[in-house]
């Protein structure tokens, strides 16, 4: 396994324990800037990832669907990172603080529908920077062999955005309905 992928696993554990850190600090040790301060590292540690990709690329090596994941990491985590803390933060209040009111809502019918739309939007937010990052790196490459594997996952991350599309679509023609 290339160095790559051991600095891509290496950054998803630093990502959780950022948030987790960041959680932990907020409510538990009631230091709310410090928190702030931890949860705001998570898109730093995706940038750290995407420079070591680019420098690996840069010192020739051939690109992998791992020096892609850096980039679809860095527009996901600019695109849905704040969501993603949020989702987090009202887990950890009501599953670990034991707080009712901050019981995470099910949602139904067009509300869920417009949920689901938003993510949606963050997602093709999430594609062009990521998308944008990996076309930056072929044309700087300027070598279609070297990057063929970033050009792939430009074209499978476009397919899953447009199953996404469809999905979207389809919870507004049948929303989704309550469990009898």
């Amino acid at each position: 396994m290339n160095y790559i992928v051991w600095m891509i696993i290496a950054c998803e554990i630093a990502f959780w324990i950022a948030i987790i850190a960041g959680l932990v600090t907020r409510y538990l040790w009631k230091k709310e800037k410090a928190g702030l301060t931890l949860l705001a590292m998570t898109p730093v540690i995706d940038l750290i990832l995407l420079l070591l990709a680019g420098f690996d690329l840069n010192r020739g090596a051939e690109a992998t669907a791992a020096h892609g994941v850096a980039a679809i990491y860095i527009g996901s985590s600019i695109a849905f990172g704040k969501s993603m803390i949020a989702w987090a933060d009202q887990r950890f209040q009501y599953y670990i603080l034991k707080q009712q009111e901050s019981k995470p809502q099910k949602r139904y019918g067009y509300q869920y529908a417009r949920h689901y739309a938003k993510g949606w939007l963050r997602h093709i937010l999430a594609f062009a920077i990521g998308a944008g990052l990996l076309a930056a790196t072929i044309f700087i490459i300027g070598d279609a062999e070297r990057t063929e594997a970033l050009t792939g996952i430009i074209r499978v991350w476009g397919l899953v955005l447009g199953v996404d599309t469809l999905a979207t679509i389809s919870y507004f023609i049948w929303p989704r309905q309550r469990k009898a």
